[in-house]
């Protein structure tokens, strides 16, 4: 079983509709055929059912959630974004603003922390907001995540939900965009994108476009949606990623998504109970109030590679640490993809290790 936090475990249900893609064709599919514009539809509208999105949020693709953190700057940024940086992911994406130019500016803090009560500055076109550190395994809470449209509802907020959705329920009258990629939550093989959008983001793509800013090309967001709004895309895409997403969505509604809410939590706090028992295994992420459900981080000084080795031994693959935590951290990914018994056969594994 395939634990690290991407490209993670495959849903069970995906080689079934891989072979009927492959059978059907899907694969070799034009994007302005009338069968893709039907898998565009039933992919979007089923995700708009699967994550609860108001009327008004309309959804694209693009090639994974790394580009999308490229285009929502270059298509909504004009001149000032505000980042909240906790790890290597969030000041990624604070690193790609200051790249293409803009005045980007970040309040940080140390990895493995969560943000407290926060007073954002004013005068920011857009705060950009990680709420799932995939990096350290830690969440920004509700209060935080609010913390910008309450403080300053003239800007846009955008959330990087890369590896907490569709887990995570969004308060959606608090932000404006949100995007993930589908090898993480979705158990699905790399290579697509999804960013979710409202029309206030259009809107300011617009502005600027007609202030004369550059806002990007094929992917901009202008072009994005006038092509969604026909289920269709800017370019070839990747059709059968397309199609998978779409049935394994159909997959989760019929599981049901406040299940897979209650078992996510129920298997994150069968790990996280084992590290709370052991004095020589912690959680990198020492406040439970900021601990992610989604990505569950060890802290093993001393003894990585021992307990990563026992693990591997019972057919369970952790991810490693990521960055400064590579000696001395695994990184667990809960996904869907990983059902009740391989969680509590982990936690077991992990409570039986000895040094």
């Amino acid at each position: 079983m395939n634990f690290t936090p991407g490209p993670s475990e495959l849903y069970f249900t995906v080689p079934d509709h891989l072979r009927r893609g492959i059978r059907d064709g899907v694969a070799s599919l034009s994007h302005r055929s009338t069968p893709f514009e039907r898998i565009f539809r039933e992919a979007t509208e089923g995700l708009r059912e699967l994550l609860g999105l108001p009327h008004g949020f309309h959804i694209a693709f693009t090639a994974s959630a790394t580009e999308t953190w490229e285009r929502s700057i270059q298509s909504l940024v004009g001149e000032t974004s505000y980042h909240l940086v906790n790890g290597a992911f969030s000041k990624r994406f604070f690193e790609i603003s200051q790249q293409l130019g803009k005045k980007a500016t970040a309040l940080t803090v140390p990895e493995g922390s969560g943000f407290e009560a926060v007073n954002l500055p004013p005068g920011q076109e857009l705060f950009a907001l990680t709420h799932n550190e995939t990096s350290t395994g830690v969440s920004l809470t509700p209060a935080i995540l609010g913390a910008a449209r309450k403080q300053h509802p003239e800007s846009l907020v955008i959330v990087d939900a890369v590896s907490s959705l569709p887990y995570v329920d969004l308060d959606y009258s608090a932000i404006d965009s949100v995007f993930f990629s589908v090898q993480k939550g979705f158990g699905l093989p790399a290579g697509l994108g999804v960013w979710i959008y409202n029309e206030r983001c259009v809107e300011k793509a617009h502005q600027l476009q007609s202030r004369g800013k550059s806002i990007g090309t094929y992917h901009s967001l202008i072009t994005l949606h006038s092509f969604a709004r026909k289920y269709q895309t800017p370019e070839t895409p990747n059709v059968l990623a397309i199609f998978l997403l779409g049935q394994v969505v159909r997959d989760f509604l019929r599981r049901g998504i406040q299940v897979i809410r209650k078992e996510t939590e129920y298997k994150a706090a069968v790990l996280y109970g084992v590290m709370d028992r052991r004095e020589d295994i912690s959680p990198l992420v020492t406040s439970p109030e900021h601990r992610s459900n989604t990505v569950i981080t060890i802290s093993c000084p001393g003894c990585l590679n021992e307990l990563k080795a026992h693990l591997e031994s019972q057919g369970l693959q952790p991810g490693d640490g990521y960055g400064a935590g590579k000696t001395t951290q695994l990184r667990f990914a809960n996904f869907p993809a990983h059902s009740k018994e391989t969680y509590e056969m982990l936690a077991d594994a992990v409570e039986q290790f000895k040094v």
